[in-house]
């Protein structure tokens, strides 16, 4: 059996000035060989806000191979899932809780 490999994408850190918030945000995603995002992570992770889960506070990722939300340890299925970019959107606008 051939196991598909994926190639890296995006892979973006960005670290969030204290005045704002603090903390760091951090993208990534795969596609296969026809382009399509297959494998996603992004997550805002301030252990100051919130210490457990590695400091995630929020992400989204389909890890487990379903779509899933962390909320400060929570996590729960995207049952709406449409597109990644999508969800990178719906990341930026939740994200504004946190970041001022």
């Amino acid at each position: 059996m051939v196991r598909e490999v994926f190639n890296k994408v995006v892979s973006e850190t960005f670290p969030i000035n204290r005045k704002r918030g603090g903390g760091i945000i951090k993208i990534e995603a795969w596609e296969n060989h026809k382009g399509e995002i297959v494998k996603y992570s992004m997550a805002y992770i301030n252990p100051f806000v919130f210490s457990g889960d590695n400091g995630r506070v929020l992400g989204y990722d389909n890890a487990h191979n379903f779509h899933h939300r962390h909320y400060c340890g929570e996590i729960s299925e995207v049952d709406d899932f449409v597109s990644y970019q999508e969800l990178v959107e719906r990341f930026e606008r939740e994200m504004k809780e946190f970041i001022k």
